[in-house]
Protein backbone atom coordinates (compact mmCIF):
# COMPACT_ATOMS: atom_id res chain seq x y z
CA UNK A 1 0.00 0.00 0.00
CA UNK A 2 1.09 3.06 -0.69
CA UNK A 3 2.05 5.49 1.76
CA UNK A 4 0.79 8.78 1.88
CA UNK A 5 2.83 12.18 1.74
CA UNK A 6 2.88 14.30 4.38
CA UNK A 7 4.45 16.68 3.81
CA UNK A 8 3.54 20.18 1.59
CA UNK A 9 5.32 20.42 -1.72
CA UNK A 10 6.62 24.12 -2.66
CA UNK A 11 4.96 25.25 -5.93
CA UNK A 12 8.78 24.65 -6.97
CA UNK A 13 9.17 21.20 -6.29
CA UNK A 14 6.11 20.89 -7.84
CA UNK A 15 6.30 21.74 -11.27
CA UNK A 16 10.29 20.63 -10.78
CA UNK A 17 8.77 16.89 -10.26
CA UNK A 18 6.24 17.24 -12.95
CA UNK A 19 8.37 18.69 -15.63
CA UNK A 20 11.10 15.80 -14.65
CA UNK A 21 8.32 13.74 -15.91
CA UNK A 22 8.77 14.71 -19.67
CA UNK A 23 12.68 13.17 -19.64
CA UNK A 24 13.25 10.29 -21.49
CA UNK A 25 13.98 8.58 -25.03
CA UNK A 26 12.91 9.98 -28.34
CA UNK A 27 13.89 8.57 -31.34
CA UNK A 28 16.61 9.83 -32.99
CA UNK A 29 17.21 12.34 -30.15
CA UNK A 30 18.33 13.09 -26.25
CA UNK A 31 16.11 14.95 -23.94
CA UNK A 32 18.20 16.68 -20.76
CA UNK A 33 16.34 18.38 -17.88
CA UNK A 34 17.45 22.04 -17.36
CA UNK A 35 16.50 22.84 -13.49
CA UNK A 36 17.58 26.23 -11.05
CA UNK A 37 16.21 25.95 -7.82
CA UNK A 38 17.47 28.78 -6.69
CA UNK A 39 16.05 30.64 -9.45
CA UNK A 40 12.85 28.45 -9.78
CA UNK A 41 12.86 27.46 -13.43
CA UNK A 42 12.28 24.11 -14.74
CA UNK A 43 12.68 22.96 -18.70
CA UNK A 44 13.26 19.89 -20.91
CA UNK A 45 15.50 20.60 -23.77
CA UNK A 46 15.77 18.01 -26.90
CA UNK A 47 18.97 17.49 -28.72
CA UNK A 48 18.61 15.98 -31.96
CA UNK A 49 21.23 13.26 -33.15
CA UNK A 50 24.49 14.83 -34.91
CA UNK A 51 22.92 13.82 -38.41
CA UNK A 52 19.57 15.63 -37.77
CA UNK A 53 19.15 18.89 -39.46
CA UNK A 54 16.60 20.10 -36.83
CA UNK A 55 18.56 22.01 -34.25
CA UNK A 56 17.98 21.84 -30.47
CA UNK A 57 14.64 22.81 -29.11
CA UNK A 58 12.81 23.37 -25.58
CA UNK A 59 10.11 20.69 -25.28
CA UNK A 60 8.76 22.61 -21.61
CA UNK A 61 9.98 25.29 -19.75
CA UNK A 62 8.32 26.53 -16.33
CA UNK A 63 8.85 29.11 -13.74
CA UNK A 64 7.69 30.19 -10.55
CA UNK A 65 6.41 34.03 -10.33
CA UNK A 66 5.19 35.00 -7.14
CA UNK A 67 2.39 32.12 -6.47
CA UNK A 68 1.76 31.25 -10.18
CA UNK A 69 3.16 29.06 -12.38
CA UNK A 70 4.30 30.60 -15.64
CA UNK A 71 4.50 28.09 -18.49
CA UNK A 72 6.56 29.75 -20.87
CA UNK A 73 6.96 26.82 -23.56
CA UNK A 74 4.97 23.45 -24.18
CA UNK A 75 6.15 21.54 -27.45
CA UNK A 76 4.47 18.73 -25.98
CA UNK A 77 1.37 17.37 -28.26
CA UNK A 78 -0.36 14.80 -26.62
CA UNK A 79 0.37 16.06 -22.77
CA UNK A 80 0.37 19.69 -22.10
CA UNK A 81 2.33 20.20 -19.08
CA UNK A 82 -0.35 22.52 -17.65
CA UNK A 83 -2.77 19.42 -17.25
CA UNK A 84 -0.18 17.59 -15.99
CA UNK A 85 0.09 19.97 -12.97
CA UNK A 86 -3.78 20.17 -12.38
CA UNK A 87 -4.38 16.59 -12.56
CA UNK A 88 -1.36 15.19 -11.13
CA UNK A 89 -0.63 17.91 -8.30
CA UNK A 90 -4.00 19.63 -7.69
CA UNK A 91 -2.57 23.16 -9.35
CA UNK A 92 -5.86 25.18 -9.71
CA UNK A 93 -5.83 26.43 -13.65
CA UNK A 94 -6.23 30.45 -12.28
CA UNK A 95 -2.92 29.61 -10.41
CA UNK A 96 -1.04 28.95 -13.71
CA UNK A 97 0.20 31.40 -17.02
CA UNK A 98 0.05 29.50 -20.55
CA UNK A 99 2.52 32.50 -21.30
CA UNK A 100 3.27 30.50 -24.71
CA UNK A 101 -0.66 31.27 -25.24
CA UNK A 102 -0.33 34.79 -24.85
CA UNK A 103 -1.26 35.06 -21.39
CA UNK A 104 0.04 37.81 -18.79
CA UNK A 105 0.29 37.43 -15.63
CA UNK A 106 -2.15 39.08 -13.13
CA UNK A 107 -0.38 42.61 -11.56
CA UNK A 108 0.87 41.30 -8.74
CA UNK A 109 1.45 43.68 -5.42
Amino acid sequence: MAQLMTEKLSLGEITRREVEKYVGHTHGAVMYSLFDDKQQRYGVVIIPEADSERPAYVAVMARIVGSYIVIDEDGTLDKPLYQALMVNAGIPRDQIVLAYKGEKLPHIH
